[in-house]
């Protein structure tokens, strides 16, 4: 007979909402209360300590490791197995809000609170864990930690990454406290689920609160360098210039008119970041950068959408007499997450009677990293406003919130049973 487990609701919102004013700021663009919490600063090391806290609270062994990683397990009866682990990121954007990631790992402390008060033990270890640098702001590279301990990047690539302000990953690691002894390529675990709110409006306009994710869609993130020539304003030709400015302006622009042609299929492409140097008003400026960051369900037509870019980019060059660098941030594939898996997270959410629809994720993910060494599958969650995210606008409801915790609960419950 199938056990089942329900989590405090009232608790799980007390985590959040007491998680949410680490790092708190005032965001002016929206005049709303925002969290500004990016990867190994002082605020980052303040969530992390609280997160550990409530880990040993509930009885739980902690551990971290050599990128910065933290795990905390419940021992099952047969400690022999690999555990079932639940995680995510507590890390933000500049401009976050109080659900994208921390959700996932405070609901998987709050799982853990759930067993020990209903005494349920299970066959296997449960373990739930919070990654370093899922957002990739403040070292550039998303999914650090996680594709760390899934061997798509080494340790000693990623403790060499720098911020802006030169400082390295290593560093900060050690200055907070958080560089572990742990290995990093963790014991494979027999499942991993990550429960995320949506950050988007699939869901909503659904009118569910629970989404079963199929996988991630392909991510390009590429750093873009046009050098030309400063030249005066007022004195210089049209007809002579090498306006590096003008060249990023057409790049933005042909990113968006791709979007909109339909030729490379649910394409989507953002500009994030867009500097042009010293910025003189009368000065034509000789160097701009811009990042690029391109997402697409379908690898092919990712392919053909870096290859266009790249070839409109090499005529523009030519054409307005600038010189271009491109640089690879990162990228990954589309990821299909395991079918046995979403089948688990589906009954779960049908024996609580909970709808659901199936979707692919827009964002990219830690699941999508530990999806290479074990069965991996994602619950999300429903967002209001159109499931915006990486605003203070961001909001994912008590009941949406509770629900996804739930299925979580027992799809984790579930799996740990099994010999």
């Amino acid at each position: 007979m199938t056990r089942t487990v329900r989590i405090n609701r009232d608790r799980l919102w007390a985590s959040l909402m007491h998680m949410k004013e680490i790092g708190a700021y005032h965001d002016e663009a929206t005049g709303l209360r925002g969290v500004r919490r990016l990867a190994l600063t002082d605020t980052d090391a303040e969530a992390r300590r609280r997160c550990v806290q409530w880990m040993l609270e509930a009885g739980l062994e902690v551990r971290v490791d050599r990128i910065g990683n933290v795990y905390a397990t419940r021992p099952g009866r047969d400690r022999s197995l690999p555990c079932v682990l639940m995680g995510s990121h507590i890390d933000t954007v500049a401009t976050g809000g109080a659900f994208d990631g921390t959700l996932g790992v405070l609901g998987g402390i709050e799982v853990m609170r759930a067993l020990n008060d209903a005494g349920i033990e299970t066959l296997r270890d449960v373990e739930v864990g919070f990654f370093t640098e899922e957002e990739g702001v403040r070292f550039g590279t998303d999914m650090l930690g996680s594709a760390v301990t899934a061997g798509r990047i080494p340790l000693d690539h990623a403790h060499q990454l720098t911020d802006g302000d030169g400082r390295t990953v290593k560093e900060e690691l050690v200055r907070i406290g958080f560089d572990g002894d742990a290995h990093e390529r963790r014991a494979i675990p027999y499942a991993y689920i990550e429960c995320h709110i949506e950050q988007g409006p699939i869901l909503a306009d659904a009118g569910v609160d629970i989404g079963i994710v199929e996988g991630v869609q392909s991510i390009s993130w590429q750093r873009l360098t046009i050098r030309g020539e400063a030249a005066h304003a007022g004195t210089t030709p049209i007809e002579s210039r090498h306006d590096a400015g003008l060249v990023a302006a057409h790049v933005v622009v042909e990113a968006r008119r791709m979007c909109d042609s339909g030729d490379f299929g649910q394409l989507r492409a953002t500009i994030g970041n867009f500097g042009i140097g010293e910025g003189q008003t009368n000065v034509i400026p000789h160097q701009a950068t811009l990042t690029i960051d391109l997402r697409n369900p379908d690898n092919d037509h990712m392919t053909s959408a870096e290859q266009h870019l790249a070839g409109y980019v090499d005529e523009l060059a030519a054409h307005h007499g600038v010189q271009v660098g491109w640089e690879r941030m990162a990228k990954t594939a589309v990821v299909p997450f395991h079918p046995g898996i979403q089948e688990v997270l589906a009954a779960t959410a049908d024996d609580l009677g909970l709808p659901y629809v199936r979707t692919m994720s827009g964002a990219g993910h830690d699941a999508q990293e530990i999806s290479a060494i074990c069965p991996t599958a994602m619950v999300f969650v429903a967002g209001e406003n159109g499931g915006i995210s990486h605003t203070p606008r961001e909001y994912s409801n008590p009941t949406a919130c509770g629900n996804g915790t739930d299925v979580l609960a027992n799809a984790v419950l579930r799996l740990a049973d099994q010999p």
